[in-house]
């Protein structure tokens, strides 16, 4: 689209150039007029001026005036109204005679020496022209007078009025303006009759153009037109008879499209059709093989159970060598299996998208040494030189679901251990800050193994996909491990990969972001016990030797280093004595010597002497322990064991207490057991009878619902598939009616699909088990559970069994209260309370310190670490009025909110000390 029309373009295309040429002509012509102009009163001024100058030559000598002033006035008469003033000076510039004085005579005065002057000269002014004219005397022809007379007589001096001239340039301006006005309309006139007769019939093909669009077969062309118009007149009606032609034939497509569009959507339709009723039957063969996945869960997992639970209980028993190698093949197999059921489950849970991860505060470290410590025979049993470096800034509290972490690296690490024969498995982990909300974990695995050709990697995260897959693979696994752990990564926003060769080994490197934890952790480990110790560390292994070099180091510990044999009996060369010697080394028959060598010399220089060897045998341990060394730890040894044992001899704040969980005395509870499978209701029950003291048994929910209308129970484990009664409706009838409404009731269930756990808590249960049920897991439930029954209980025990007297009588101390946390030892609770007392002084200094210079995190720090001291020691009201400070601390992050609770503290922590002095 343009910007103007065509009539507009005319006018431009015709006034422009007209209006262009006028101003040019007319301006060259108006300039030349004023020139011109000018140029001719110059001249006429000039022949007026020199003759008059040669007349006035002998009445200038004569100094006739009356004939000067007849000839002034004749000439100015004569030349009127051109001339304004004639004027006669004479040499000294005084005036003669003038025709004509008026009040600019001045402007006639001549500037220079008239003397000078010997031509006539001109000066513009405003309105006039000044012609200053010398008056020689001439008459006398000899050369001697004409010498003598050269100068001028006189000078005249005519001034020439403008007026005409201004006048005759103003005329020939308006002259011009009005030829260009003149020429502009004529080009207008001429350019509208122009455009008129072009724009009217462009207007009529242009509605005609419109018609055309609009579908119109009448496009009222009907008149015939003038030249080029006459073919677009032509040229339209030809257009639109084509146009009609292609609507015809193009109805006639449209009508045949339409019924065979409507073929197809009666297809379409019949297809949906079918599609839903094949999409509800595979939702329902979905649901049901969620169903079968539960329950063969259920069925595969409960006899697994029995076999796991009894073998472990076989194993409390005396064995002969061929026994226990039965059982351990007995517990490996049972693991597989159940390793399988659970890749199996999980890839069950991929498939449906219902896999959902926890969110959940854990310590790294202490997950991956769970991981580490029950792969770690694995890899002794093959060789391999299993080592971990965590860099040290990587943060020790996350939030994220650690179960999920553990399977990820349990099922790498594994299978890096299970594809190397020889050299050396190796886990190395950074991290990185993200918005200072999320830190990126980033963990290789690298190992020495057989390797993976290019062309099979890809495989490796598809279902079922393994390195091997042919019928004589020398490896086993159901390939799903990797996909899962593929899944699971995604899923904490990180990603896998690999790079590997054959026969180079392979390291397989992930990320997964996690959460960091709202609030600080304290570090208790006691570093502080180690700082400026001298230790030597020997450490062949140069992976595991940089890792525990750099954590050392972090504990400002005086290190000397050795990577090998030699630097190592150099250092021992040396006339210098170690606090510490560290040893790190495999235990291999064939090294006994060489290792139990190192021991002798090495313990004649340290004070201390400590292994750490690739092995889980007890009387390997035992052995070199006895060779000299005061302790003995497996390898890969978790940084927080390493510190406490290097640690112990120097502590004076946390003894090492140890129980015997032989000892551990049989709590007084009674607890009901339901459940349909007899193997696992036994292995239950022996769990159990090791830990409390009466336990009745239900093969189904009736019969649990029954016994409980009639027995008070403490804690309650209730199967979920039973006949007759399920543990669910059996749970909400005994929390509905019976002598058991409060009594903690808790799910032992072998399903592990998502959401089972929160709708168990909806349906009553307080807490669930997951079979194979895990012995320490059970003593933490019956703990959790049963506080309060054991409390009265023991009480009550006590009471009866004459127990220990309180060490001294104060209204602060609950001696029942410290013997329960004690396990009902008096020593340990005495020890315990002791540790509590010597505290005191410390603890009300900081305190009053934190005050005065209102310190808040100084104060936070010591009624925390009070707060956890009086946690296991008997002095409830301590422990509430430290646990209220503390939390008052953390809301109000403000000193003066709580202060009467801190000085209330500070007057029973007075009152205790002075009561336990006096005693």
């Amino acid at each position: 689209m343009t910007r103007l029309g065509l009539r507009d373009s005319i006018l431009v295309l015709t006034l422009i150039p007209t209006m262009l040429i006028g101003l040019i002509l007319g301006g060259y012509f108006t300039v030349n007029r004023y020139v011109e102009l000018e140029e001719i009163l110059f001249q006429r001024g000039s022949s007026i001026s020199e003759p008059l100058a040669i007349a006035l030559e002998q009445p200038v000598l004569r100094e006739d005036r009356a004939q000067l002033k007849r000839i002034v006035s004749t000439a100015h008469n004569k030349h009127s109204p051109l001339i304004k003033s004639i004027a006669v000076f004479d040499v000294e510039k005084e005036l003669l005679l003038t025709s004509n004085y008026h009040e600019h005579f001045n402007n006639l005065n001549f500037s220079n020496d008239i003397k000078a002057l010997h031509h006539t000269d001109m000066v513009k002014r405003d309105d006039t022209f000044i012609f200053f004219t010398p008056v020689k005397f001439n008459s006398q022809p000899s050369e001697q007078w004409q010498d003598a007379h050269a100068t001028p007589l006189a000078l005249l001096v005519i001034e020439v009025s403008k007026d005409k001239a201004i006048i005759a340039q103003q005329q020939t301006l308006i002259m011009s303006i009005s030829i260009i006005v003149i020429a502009l309309i004529l080009s207008g006139i001429l350019s509208l009759r122009i455009s008129k007769v072009l724009v009217s019939p462009l207007s009529q093909l242009l509605l005609a153009t419109d018609k055309l669009v609009e579908g119109k077969q009448d496009i009222g062309l009907q008149v015939p037109m003038q030249g080029e118009f006459e073919l677009l007149r032509q040229g339209l009606h030809t257009i639109n008879g084509a146009m009609a032609n292609q609507r015809d034939e193009m109805q006639k497509h449209i009508d045949q499209a339409t019924s065979d569009y409507r073929e197809t959507l009666e297809q379409y339709e019949t297809q949906n059709i079918q599609l839903n009723i094949a999409k509800k039957e595979a939702q329902d063969a979905n649901r049901v093989k969620s169903d079968f996945l539960a329950k063969m869960s259920h069925e595969l997992r409960t006899p697994l159970n029995g076999v796991i639970g009894f073998t472990r209980q076989l194993y409390k028993t005396p064995l002969n060598k061929h026994q226990k190698e039965y059982l351990d093949t007995i517990e490996l197999s049972a693991n597989s299996l159940m390793t399988i059921i659970s890749d199996i489950l999980d890839f069950s849970k991929l498939e449906a998208g219902a896999m959902e991860l926890e969110s959940i505060h854990f310590q790294l470290r202490e997950v991956i040494s769970e991981v580490m410590t029950l792969l770690a025979p694995s890899a002794y049993e093959k060789k391999l030189e299993l080592s971990i470096s965590i860099h040290p800034h990587v943060p020790e509290n996350l939030v994220g679901d650690p179960t999920r972490l553990k399977q990820v690296l349990i099922n790498l690490i594994s299978n890096a251990i299970k594809f190397t024969e020889k050299g050396a498995v190796k886990i190395d982990i950074t991290h990185r800050v993200i918005k200072q909300t999320n830190a990126s974990l980033l963990v290789s695995v690298s190992d020495t193994g057989v390797g993976i050709a290019a062309e099979k990697q890809d495989a490796l995260f598809t279902p079922f996909g393994q390195a091997d897959s042919s019928i004589t693979r020398k490896f086993g696994g159901t390939g799903l491990g990797l996909i899962i752990t593929k899944h699971i990564v995604e899923a904490m926003r990180g990603s896998i990969s690999l790079n590997s060769a054959p026969g180079q080994g392979t390291c397989f490197t992930f990320n997964a972001i996690f959460e960091l934890p709202q609030r600080a952790f304290n570090n208790d480990l006691p570093t502080y016990s180690l700082e400026n110790k001298r230790i030597l560390f020997f450490e062949p292994q140069e992976h595991t030797h940089y890792a525990i070099l750099a954590q050392l180091n972090e504990w400002k510990m005086q290190v000397t280093p050795c990577l090998t044999e030699e630097t190592f009996y150099q250092a021992l060369e040396k006339d210098f004595s170690y606090d510490i010697c560290l040893i790190g080394n495999t235990a291999d028959v064939e090294k006994m010597p060489v290792l139990k060598n190192y021991i002798t010399q090495a313990r004649l220089l340290s004070d201390y002497l400590y292994l750490m060897v690739s092995t889980i045998s007890h009387n390997m341990r035992e052995s070199l322990v006895g060779s000299g060394a005061d302790a003995c730890a497996s390898k890969p040894l978790h940084y927080r064991k390493l510190c406490e044992m290097l640690a112990a001899p120097y502590r004076l704040d946390h003894p090492d207490v140890s129980t015997d969980e032989h000892d551990q005395p049989i709590l007084p509870l009674k607890a009901l057991i339901a459940d349909d499978n007899d193997a696992n209701l036994k292995l239950l029950s022996t769990l159990l009878s090791e830990q409390i003291e009466s336990i009745d048994t239900a093969h189904n929910g009736a019969q649990a619902v029954a016994l409980c209308k009639t027995h008070k129970y403490d804690l309650i484990f209730m199967d979920i598939q039973m006949p007759i009664m399920d543990g669910i409706t059996a749970c909400k009838t005994i929390l509905d009616s019976s002598l058991n409404e409060d009594t903690p009731i808790i799910a032992v269930t072998a399903h592990a699909l998502s959401g089972e756990k929160d709708q168990l808590l909806k349906d009553g249960f307080s807490d669930y088990l997951t079979k194979p049920i895990d012995e320490d897991m059970l003593k933490q439930t019956i703990c959790d559970y049963s506080s309060s029954s054991v409390s009265s209980t023991t009480k009550v025990k006590q009471e009866e069994a004459e127990p220990s007297p309180a060490p001294f009588e104060s209204h602060l101390l609950d001696w029942p209260l410290a013997l329960r946390h004690a396990g009902g030892k008096p020593d340990l609770a005495i020890e315990m309370l002791n540790m509590l007392l010597d505290s005191l002084s410390d603890t009300h200094q900081q305190i009053e310190q934190a005050l005065e210079n209102e310190d808040f995190a100084l104060l936070l720090s010591v009624i925390h670490k009070f707060h956890g001291a009086c946690c296991y020691t008997g002095v409830p009201k301590l422990k509430q009025l430290s646990e209220t400070i503390e939390t008052g601390l953390k809301r109000y992050q403000n000193i003066a909110d709580v202060e009467p609770e801190v000085l209330e503290l500070l007057d029973e922590l007075e009152n205790l000390k002075l009561v336990s002095q006096i005693s």
